[in-house]
């Protein structure tokens, strides 16, 4: 049976990358509006409630009031906005991060997808807490570097078109220096710890991919564990995925890119058990697992598709 899917937002960075990796499935049928009618309440209402599953690429008020417009109680919605990221009626879209979490999403009718930042630092951090390895008191920070199409249009016209009155010629940018981003409430929930994290996030000239890296001194750690031990949690979370890799042979430098153009996230844990500290780093795409990958991903699960169809492996 071919499902029908919308995508409310689609000529958005994010809904271009999930059309096209949609557009050649013969189990799915896209719904779409005339561009004139894009905005219009009545026809995206008529979209979003004869579809079999919706995917918000919007501004959070957006989807809030794309949400409002859905009367058809069969309709799944998954939502990429940060609006429902943290409400307890909405499942959350990381399927390996917990136990179950895949079971609950092929039940949900509300599915937030997570955010670019959150997945790789989730992926590293609610293994550890899981386990009890890291106390959820522990004070944590994150590091973390995004191409610029995270930023959506505005920062890619910055990046690329030199007319443009925001136009900039840097090679790195740092930002939400006030340390207030709308990722951490996200991050906290998710990982289970107490205190929010230290979120220390910027942007470089690349338009794709993205390095999250967690820091942590082994000895407040748990029974101070080795970083094989710390590897061996992760790598077991993880068993049997065929997104989240844990690699097990380290190369001596990573790359913005490593995990660019594709819909996978790569695990890597580095350091000095000598001077008692660890590297963990995530690598991923921010519009791939970060963003449109994990959106087809909970597409597939949600409708019980082949969960990695259309996935970029």
């Amino acid at each position: 049976m071919t499902a029908k899917v919308f995508i409310d937002g689609a000529a958005g960075t994010t809904g271009l990358e999930i059309r096209d990796r949609l557009s050649d499935r013969s189990d799915i049928e896209l719904l779409t509006i005339a561009d004139a009618h894009r905005k219009d309440a009545s026809a995206r209402a008529d979209a979003l409630n004869s579809a079999d599953a919706v995917i918000l690429c919007l501004p959070d008020d957006a989807a809030r009031e794309a949400v409002s417009l859905i009367d058809n109680p069969d309709v799944r919605v998954i939502d990429a906005s940060t609006a429902h990221r943290t409400d307890p009626a909405w499942a959350y879209g990381f399927a390996e991060v917990e136990p179950g979490a895949r079971d609950a999403l092929a039940l949900a009718k509300r599915i937030s997808n997570p955010g670019c930042y959150p997945t790789g630092f989730l992926a590293l951090i609610r293994p550890l807490v899981r386990a009890g390895l890291l106390p959820a008191d522990t004070a944590v920070s994150v590091n973390a570097v995004s191409g610029y199409s995270g930023g959506g249009k505005s920062m890619i016209q910055a990046f690329e078109d030199a007319t443009n009155p925001d136009a900039t010629d840097t090679a790195f940018r740092a930002y939400a220096l006030g340390l207030g981003h709308k990722h951490v409430p996200e991050m906290r929930a998710h990982a289970g710890l107490i205190h929010p994290p230290i979120f220390l996030p910027s942007v470089t000239r690349t338009y794709r991919g993205m390095l999250v890296e967690v820091p942590l001194h082994l000895h407040l750690l748990t029974g101070t564990p080795s970083l094989a031990a710390i590897r061996d949690v992760l790598a077991e979370a993880y068993t049997g995925s065929d997104v989240v890799r844990v690699q097990r042979e380290n190369p001596s430098f990573l790359t913005i890119e490593q995990a660019a153009g594709t819909d996978r996230l790569e695990l890597y844990v580095y350091g000095d058990e000598k001077a008692g500290q660890a590297r963990l780093i995530a690598a991923l795409d921010n519009l791939g697992k970060g963003a449109a990958g994990a959106a087809v991903q909970n597409l597939n699960i949600a409708l019980g598709l082949n969960e990695t169809e259309g996935l970029r492996l």
